[in-house]
């Protein structure tokens, strides 16, 4: 799914491969979560796990209330460029990295019991010297939505959150919110499921709570997403509950807004029409791999639609680095430039240089203007410096 017309896109005019991100969609995204949190009075941050192009941070600050965090780095990237607060969540916190985030992070929400009870006095010692931070606790719903095992950590035996079973009253000391997450790319309906299921399993705990934060894995800004059913049931809850809300969408932010320009290096034919491109599955779009999906290919089609079908591969050894079969109207040509759509979020954030292959560069595009700027190439000094 594209909301930007890439047809207009000079690819002749960026190297290769390249990340592109469609400015005007990423305001357009950023707009409706804005308009979700003033309507409904939650406080809508922007997970950076999902979609970290600080490049555009500018257009954050206006519109969103601050960012989320997986750990120390996104942290620090959310506190020094995009404004707002700073809400921290990892499944387990060193000691180190824990100490440095006290001392600017707004919300740190811990995993387990364990770790809350062995950080719980230097944390709160942080707290006495900086007010506004507070901390909460992760629960378990164990009430899944999902339909990939690897993208559900209300899964039997997740090592994600903690269940209403394993809470207790001196866990709950100094705790002041909840913290859920079950969704991953999902319309509304799975979320007032899972909030139900919240409500009925953690019943005797909420009135204690100032804040709940209903995680990420919303799809808030795709086309048909019930807005106004979010907005009602956050502030019913709110009301419920007297506390405030938080969002963390993080692909709604970045959904519809790029593409993977790539050039096809190759074509040939053993057993069936291959087409090497200068990108990699494994490196560039794990989540082809991982989910797995498909990734859709601008004016091509599903095997046998079209006149001549291809299976499109990466570059890399792996035997498995193969994006999939399409069909297209002409067949492939060496220096051919491709377009794999919605490549903005989980993208970046997860490339990798298995076989020193370079990484894409990155550039911002606005549809509106035909503006076209490359902020960010890779060379070789980056492959030799993440290893020693």
């Amino acid at each position: 799914m594209l909301l930007s017309d890439f047809d207009r896109l000079d690819t002749g005019a960026l190297p290769s491969p390249c990340y592109v991100v469609d400015e005007q969609v990423i305001r357009r995204n950023l707009d409706i979560l804005h308009d979700v949190g003033e309507r409904s009075g939650a406080r809508v941050l922007a997970a950076l796990k999902a979609f970290s192009m600080w490049s555009l941070a500018p257009l954050y600050r206006d519109r969103l209330w601050g960012t989320c965090a997986s750990g120390l780095h996104e942290a620090r990237l959310g506190a020094e460029y995009y404004g707002g607060e700073v809400h921290v969540y990892s499944a387990a916190f060193g000691a180190e990295d824990l100490e440095e985030i006290l001392t600017f992070a707004d919300h740190v929400v811990f995993n387990s019991c364990s770790q809350w009870l062995r950080f719980r006095e230097r944390c709160l010692a942080a707290q006495r010297k900086r007010p506004q931070l507070v901390f909460g606790l992760r629960i378990n719903p164990e009430h899944s939505e999902g339909a990939t095992p690897i993208y559900d950590p209300c899964a039997p035996g997740s090592r994600l959150g903690i269940p209403e079973a394993e809470l207790t009253v001196e866990a709950l000391e100094g705790i002041s919110g909840l913290h859920f997450h079950t969704l991953c790319e999902q319309p509304f309906e799975p979320l007032a499921r899972t909030v139900a299921a919240v409500e009925e399993r953690f019943a005797r705990w909420l009135p204690q709570m100032s804040w709940v934060n209903f995680g990420g894995g919303h799809h808030i800004t795709a086309p048909g997403y019930d807005i106004d059913g979010l907005v009602n049931l956050v502030r019913d809850f709110s009301h419920r509950h007297d506390c405030q809300v938080y969002l963390e969408p993080g692909e709604a932010v970045a959904i519809g807004s790029g593409v993977l320009v790539t050039e096809v290096l190759d074509v040939m034919q053993s057993g069936m029409h291959h087409a090497i491109v200068d990108c990699s599955a494994t490196c560039h779009m794990p989540d082809t791999l991982e989910m797995p999906y498909r990734a859709d290919i601008s004016e091509a089609d599903m095997p046998g639609v079209l006149a001549y079908t291809y299976r499109i591969g990466g570059l890399t050894c792996l035997a498995g680095d193969v994006m999939g079969d399409y069909s297209f109207a002409q067949p492939l040509r060496v220096g051919q430039r491709l377009l794999f759509e919605d490549m903005a979020h989980y993208t970046m954030v997860k490339t990798t240089t298995f076989n020193g292959t370079r990484l894409p560069a990155i550039a911002i595009w606005n549809s509106a203007t035909g503006d076209l700027r490359v902020v960010k190439t890779f060379e070789y000094t980056d492959f030799r410096e993440r290893l020693s």
